[in-house]
């Protein structure tokens, strides 16, 4: 499982060095840092904390267009077969 964050940490990496919009790619990097923690780290997230990154990502796709709005759906696709494969608390 720690394949699928890392594919969604480096997604999001493309789509920040291909985000236009300073306060986007700024947004968009905060959510690198994060998945980049969970693939270093011992942790993972749980299914409740997957749902609020998959709500902000989604909030960034819709600020987003071209190859970085592609970019962030390619790691929301991720995103959310990783989720589906956790146990709900």
């Amino acid at each position: 499982m720690a394949q699928e964050l890392t594919q969604v940490r480096d997604d999001l990496e493309k789509a920040a060095k291909t985000a236009d919009d300073d306060g986007l790619r700024e947004d968009i990097r905060e959510y690198v840092n994060t998945f980049e923690d969970y693939t270093v780290g011992d942790h993972e997230p749980d299914h409740a904390l997957m749902d609020e990154h998959l709500n902000g990502v989604r909030q960034l796709s819709e600020r987003a267009e071209g190859d970085t709005e592609e970019h962030l759906e390619s790691a929301l696709e991720t995103a959310e077969e990783y989720r589906e494969g956790l146990e709900q608390a």
